[in-house]
Parts: structure tokens; sequence; C-alpha cells
């Protein structure tokens, strides 16, 4: 007798071991026809797995998370498929679910083209079509890697040669295809029928530069038609958006080869980051933060002590002097460290709060530079309070607040809350993780804020609240966090005096709210399409004469606009006016002023708004209080 439980809470028994399809043509057809897999006692499997004891099930369709991840593992089989149907000679490697679809790396005699991406995709929607079933069977690790040499897959022979020999594998079949996979599997490739190859790129064989360069190529699929669409369409939009394209088209900084990973920041670029920094300033000055400057570069020794030397050395620019060993700072921790320590610290001195525009150099492989998104230097908003552990709540509840708050004024109102908990590769006390994730969790719950947990997902010196944001078009962005480390300071030697006059250690929270301001503002420029703000646009308001004889009057207009504290533009020259306005409005600007004789006789101006808004005839005055308004609301 076998009993099945299920997630409303009914329980079902049978008389023999039986498969999850079984147990779902048993509760209905629909359910036996939408089934891709099972959860069987919280472990997703095929829809041919058979249940053997008393366990809980859950029916896995294409309306779950875990069923999405089954058609995309699926579909990227579906795609070495074609891809063995069309070029025999081909030899496929690995093929993973990434974000939004999946990929598949090649070995082959020549390059893809884009026409044999339109070829895979067809060869791919007609083998859907024949519906074959998908089986999995199971080999001793040595017979599958003679399997494999015997076909012809050299790759896949050796990925099975790396695992232990006194384990066995799994290969899955669908019609004249088989490849290695773990699974689970759709029951039949009938079930994928939402799919669209994406692009093809290149791929080291494991990653590693000295092997052989594969061909990648990328796919995304989906259970409904619609909703890749939907994702197209958002792909459409995230390209006119491209932080790289606007930043040449409005003129706002420039990367070369000769600085990889680096931002050449243009006047009106710099402009922005300023705007950026200083709102960031008045934050830390209005929340019990004291601005710090700690040196950029520091001696290996410190580093070691810290545990980056050990856990992120491959990230870390080094050099050298005088027989010593340097690092470039990668993160701004240790350095704050050191500002705590260099003085007595009371328990009367905690939280104590410190605030830094901290440079970092990190030696991000060449390959995942993104513009602003990826770089190797950026500056964070960091900050690190120093504190009692009974203190950690409360300050990790004001930080949520306080970052909600940021948040609302550049423009994101929805926060995904994660907890991100400990790494294999940490340092520290379990009992130490313990308490600092205890204490992350109990803050969200206290505050109410609804959050998921990412296991192993921390830093290695602690764990950490990350906040995701949401752009205009849907896209997550993970930018602030919180991190409660117990660790560091002890590893540096921090230290209070104790109310009861005992030396103790003060519990070291790392937090962020923009976390890079590169990219940051890529994300900013990004969810604005360019078309910043009133209060962070480079140039608020530039102000256009019609003819010659409104100049004076026009210079006079915009030394008025500056004196009130707005960054404004003059544009005199002997074109038509058209074309200046045409100009203009193409570097997204939110205001376009424009004087011809009938403005200058009557002191007043004509005002457009950014999008070709006209707002007519008003006095100097009155567009003064409307451009203050909108910096005021950060409208």
């Amino acid at each position: 007798m076998v009993t099945v439980s299920l997630p409303d809470g009914s329980k079902r028994q049978f008389d023999a071991p039986l498969s999850v399809a079984q147990v779902a043509a048993s509760i209905g057809a629909g359910l036996a026809k939408a089934a891709l897999a099972g959860k069987v006692d919280g472990k997703v499997v095929d829809t041919a797995f058979v249940i053997d004891h008393d366990a809980d099930l859950a029916i896995i369709t294409d309306k779950d998370p875990e069923g999405l991840d089954v058609i995309r593992h699926s579909t990227a089989h579906l795609l070495a498929y074609a891809v063995k149907s069309l070029f025999p000679d081909a030899q496929v490697t690995i093929g993973p679910v990434i974000e939004n679809g999946f990929y598949y790396d090649f070995s082959y005699k020549r390059p893809f083209t884009p026409e044999d991406l339109v070829a895979i995709e067809k060869k791919m929607a007609e083998l859907a079509k024949k519906d074959e079933a998908v089986t999995r069977r199971v080999l001793p690790r040595d017979e599958a890697v003679a399997y494999f040499k015997s076909i012809g897959e050299a790759y896949k022979a050796e990925i099975i040669g790396s695992i232990p020999a006194d384990q066995d594998v799994s290969l899955y079949a669908e019609g004249q295809f088989e490849d290695l996979c773990r699974g689970p599997h759709v029951p039949s490739t009938g079930k994928l029928k939402v799919f669209k190859l994406m692009k093809l790129a290149g791929a080291y064989w494991r990653g590693d530069s000295k092997n052989e360069m594969l061909q990648r190529i990328y796919g995304t699929a989906w259970a409904k038609k619609e909703e890749q669409e939907a994702y197209l369409h958002m792909l459409e939009e995230a390209d006119k958006r491209d932080h790289r394209k606007l930043g040449r088209a409005l003129d706002l900084f420039h990367f070369q080869e000769e600085a990889p990973g680096l931002i050449f920041w243009h006047p009106k670029g710099w402009t922005v980051w300023q705007q950026v920094e200083q709102y960031m300033r008045r934050v830390y000055q209005d929340n019990g933060y004291q601005e710090v400057k700690a040196p950029q570069i520091l001696d290996r020794s410190l580093w070691e002590k810290s545990g980056h030397w050990e856990n992120y050395k491959e990230n870390m620019f080094t050099t050298e002097s005088e027989n010593r060993a340097y690092a470039l700072k990668p993160m701004n921790c240790p350095g704050h460290v050191q500002i705590f320590r260099s003085g007595m610290r009371s328990y009367r001195d905690l939280p104590l709060r410190y605030g830094e525009f901290g440079q970092c150099h990190r030696n991000e492989p060449s390959g995942s530079l993104h513009g602003m998104m990826r770089v190797r230097g950026f500056t964070q908003d960091d900050g690190h309070i120093f504190c009692t552990e009974d203190q950690i709540q409360d300050e990790c509840i004001a930080f949520t607040t306080l970052l909600q708050k940021v948040y609302k004024d550049f423009g994101f109102t929805e926060i995904i809350y994660k907890v991100a908990t400990r790494p294999e590769k940490r340092v520290g006390s379990d009992e130490a993780w313990d308490k600092a994730e205890a204490a992350l969790i109990a803050s969200l719950e206290r505050s109410g804020y609804p959050f998921e947990i990412s296991p192993g997902e921390g830093a290695f010196y602690g764990p950490k609240i990350e906040y995701t944001l949401k752009d205009a078009i849907g896209r997550a962005w993970q930018c602030g966090t919180m991190q409660v480390d117990f660790s560091m300071p002890v590893r540096l030697d921090a230290e209070y005096v104790a109310e009861d006059n005992t030396r103790k250690i003060p519990v070291m929270l790392h937090r962020a709210i923009l976390g890079s301001l590169e990219r940051f503002i890529g994300m900013l420029i990004e969810n604005f399409s360019g078309a910043l703000p009133m209060w962070l646009a480079p140039v608020q308001i530039v102000v256009l004469n019609i003819s010659e004889s409104q100049a004076d009057y026009a210079q006079a207009v915009a030394q008025n606009l500056k004196k009130q504290g707005f960054r404004v533009a003059v544009d005199l020259r002997n074109e038509k006016i058209t074309y200046k306005i045409r100009e203009h409005s193409v570097q997204k600007l939110p205001y376009i002023v424009v004087i011809g004789d009938k403005e200058r006789d009557a002191n007043t101006v004509a005002v457009r708004a950014r999008g070709n808004i006209d707002l007519g005839t008003m006095p100097v005055d009155e567009l003064v209080k409307r451009l203050q308004h909108d910096v005021d609301t950060k409208a």
C-alpha cells in the first residue's frame, strides 16, 4: 500500500507502487495531460518516476515555476537534437537552463551562421510536432563513457569521465538523440511548443581560454506564446534603452580599449554622477552617518587578516613597492575597521555609522564586462555600522525604511527582498552564522515584508539581505545589501568598552543602498530611457532664440535661471528654430524655452516640456516655480 499526500491536504492510497503520471491520471484526465513533472518529497522528478513509499506529491504543470524550468531544460535538449539532425558531425557539450531561457555549446568544423539558426529552429519545431517520448535510462559511469565514445561524443565522454567511478549516470533519449542529463524532463517533445533561438556566441570549453572555442546557441522558451511575445517585446525595449547607446547619443560617457571595464565620464555624465552623489551625501548626513575616506591601496597582510586574500584574491588587483605586496581595495570594509579601531570606543558610541563613496577595483574577467553594469573600477555608496548584538534588528529595520525612501525618490517602488545565507566557502563559526542569519530574517519579519531565502548566496564573511528593484519594463536589478558580520571585527581586532568596563567585539553591518554608483546610473538611464527626471537631468532647460534680435533677452533669461540654481544651456546659433527644437528634443531635455519678438517684448517665454508638450507662454517667474516644483518633488 502506497499513500500519496497532495498539496490540498488530501491523501490517496494505491495498492502498489505507481508513477507520477499514473497518480495524475487518477486525479483527472486534464491534470494527466497537463503534467510536466512531479515534486516528490520536495524533489522535482519525471512523470515516469515511480513512487514506492508513502510520499508527498505535487503535480508540476506549466503554471508552476518548476514547470517552466523543466520546459527550458527539455528545450535545450531539443536544440541539441535538432543540431545533430542537421549537422551530424557536430559534438554536443553542455546545455543548462539560464534566466529566461537556455543555451547549448557545440563543437563544429565551421562557425554557425544566422541562416543556420533559422534552419535549426525550424527543425526543432518539426521534432516537437512528432511528440516523441522522452525516456530515461541509467548506466554505470564506465559504460556510459564507452557509449559516448562509440558515437563520437568526446566531450560527453570527458564530462562523464570526471564523475567518480562508483557512480551511475542517467541518460535521456528522444527519437534518435540521447544525452547525458540528471533531468527531469517533459514526458514528450510535444510539450515544447513555444521557443525561439536568440543568438550565437563563443565560449571556451570548460571556461578555459587554453581550450577550444565552442559555439554557443542561446534560446528562450515559455509555457505560453503571449509570455514569449511579452519577453521579446521587453528585449526590444531594453535594446532601445541600452545605456551604452544612450551614453553615446546623449554625450554622457564612453569606454575604450585602453581602459577595459573603466569609464570615461563626459561633462554631462559627470553632472548626473554629482547629482546622485550629492543626494546620497545628504542621506548620510540626515541619518546619522559620518563620512570617511580610507586608502585605495592596502598591504597584503591586512587583506590576509580580513580573509579577503584567501577568499577573494583572484578578483583583486595587486602591486608591489619596496619589496612589499599591496592590493587595490575591492571592498571598503577593512579600511573602515581601521578607522573604528584608531581610538578607544565606548558602548555609548554605538551604533557608530560610517559612510564612504569608496572607489573599488575588481579584476573581473573581460568576458563578463558589460558597459556600466559590470566594470572593473566603481564607487560604492558604502556604509558600515558598528553595533551591539541587541542593536542589529533595529538598525536593519531602520536601514530598510531608509532604502525604500531613497528608491522611491529615484523612481523605483517595487522591491524584492531576499535573505542570502551562508556559502560553502566562508569564514567564522556556524554559531555566528546562525545568529547573523536569524537577525536578518527577524528584521524582515518585524517589518512585515515578504522575502525569499537564497541558500548559499551570502558573502564569505556574513549573510545578507539583498534588495532587488523592478524597472519600467519589468527587469530585476539587485542593488542594495545589508550584511551582518561577526567575523571581520574579530579578525581585525576591533573592540569597544562595554558598560561593565570589559572589552567586547562589535557586530559589523555592511550596507549599501545604490551599490555601485556606475551601475545604478546605468540603471537610471535605462529605466528612464535617457529622459532623466528634472532633478537628475544634466541640462534641465535650454533657451533658444528665433533670430538675432532676441539674443540679448535670451541670454538674460538664461542667466536668471542659472542664478536660481538650474542647469541651463543657451543656443543662439543662426539656424531655423524648428531645427534647433528638433536637435535639443533628441537630447531628451526636460524643458525647451523659445524666445521670439513677442516673448521678448512681453518679458515672457514660450515653454515646451519633454515629449513636445506645448505649455504656452508664461512669465519667467512662473517658469521658475514650475521648475522648482519638479526638482523639489523629484517629478
